[in-house]
């Protein structure tokens, strides 16, 4: 069982719309989660992300959490949403560096952010929603052998 973390700030747009593709997809042997650097507890996701994940057939309830020790350890894979939220993560959590990275880093080897949708209109959402799709696809074909996707 491969397990991915998904990391970003609050815990209500950018990872939890990845951790709901991700499960989505229905990939056997990987299982995903996500948590939020600074995540207030038990924060619903956003109305707009909530709404696209809808719009995708994606029904995910869903509450936020920060980041802790114990999903850094069950965590095979840590993809963050930001070069400052990784950075933020090998700070606190050197230890696992091995396994941490942007979520755009490790899908297509080049730098970069997934810019944060928060407060924004339901189309950035959308957008949002593409971007972590493609990164996610692209991701599933570096963790699995090349006949299963």
């Amino acid at each position: 069982m491969a397990k991915v973390l998904f990391v970003c700030t609050g815990n209500t747009c950018r990872s939890p719309m990845a951790e709901a593709i991700l499960n989505h997809m229905g990939v056997e042997g990987i299982e995903a989660r996500s948590a939020g650097i600074f995540a207030v507890p038990g924060m619903e996701i956003s109305e707009n992300a909530r709404e696209v994940l809808k719009e995708n057939d994606m029904e995910f309830a869903h509450v936020s959490k920060p980041l802790t020790e114990r999903e850094i350890e069950w965590a095979d894979l840590i993809l963050a949403m930001t070069k400052s939220h990784k950075a933020e993560l090998v700070r606190k959590y050197p230890h696992a560096k091995e396994k941490i990275y942007t979520i755009k880093e490790y899908a297509t080897g080049e730098e970069g952010d997934v810019p944060d949708p928060y407060g924004g209109p339901l189309e950035t959402y959308r957008e949002t929603f593409s971007v972590l799709k493609e990164f996610i696809r692209l991701s599933l074909k570096k963790m699995l052998p090349a006949d299963d996707t």
